[in-house]
């Protein structure tokens, strides 16, 4: 299957917007999904948390500059958040349904992904398999974001599409890619 390529928009706000674009892949392969952000731009007006010394599985990543992906099953309201923060820190919450029973997702103790880091560039690569969640079969929605944290304390919310008065990843109207 070849990967859909993405780009994410800021929420409209009147606060400032760094000076940045957001784009990737995402790719489901069997049950095996493949996401890649590519973080381009003036990075020093960013916020990016320096590399952990051991990556681990944190609360709130959404605080600072962080990537997230949402998987949901077609035809279900149940969905999964993953967060992914710079640091190689991750955590994923499992939800019954919109903001409805958020709990850890405990099938997953480890989420190694990748960070590359330039001068202009911040780079995030995953290889997840889907099986302890979801089989091979099942059909699922996506949606791509990211929350990213300026120096100067402004922080932008950025997605696939946004669909309501105030940035809401959680919105399943908003889940537009299919996997």
């Amino acid at each position: 299957m070849k990967g859909q390529g993405f780009s994410l928009q800021p929420f409209p706000t009147a606060g400032h917007l760094p000076r940045v674009t957001i784009a990737g892949t995402i790719t489901r392969r069997s049950n095996t999904l493949h996401i890649r952000y590519a973080l381009l731009g003036h990075l020093a007006d960013l916020v990016i948390p320096a590399p952990a010394a051991v990556p681990a599985r944190r609360y709130a990543l959404w605080d600072e500059t962080c990537f997230e992906f949402f998987l949901g099953a077609k035809g279900s309201p149940r969905y999964w958040e993953f967060n992914l923060s710079p640091a190689g820190d991750w955590n994923v919450y499992r939800f019954a349904a919109y903001r409805q029973g958020m709990d850890a997702e405990t099938a997953f103790t480890l989420l190694p992904f990748s960070v590359q880091r330039e001068s202009e560039l911040l780079a995030l690569g995953l290889e997840l398999h889907l099986d302890a969640i979801v089989g091979a079969d099942q059909a699922l929605e996506a949606a791509v974001s990211a929350v990213i944290k300026q120096r100067d304390g402004g922080v932008t919310y950025w997605a696939l599409t946004h669909r309501g008065p105030q940035a809401d990843f959680h919105r399943r109207d908003t889940f537009i890619m299919t996997l």
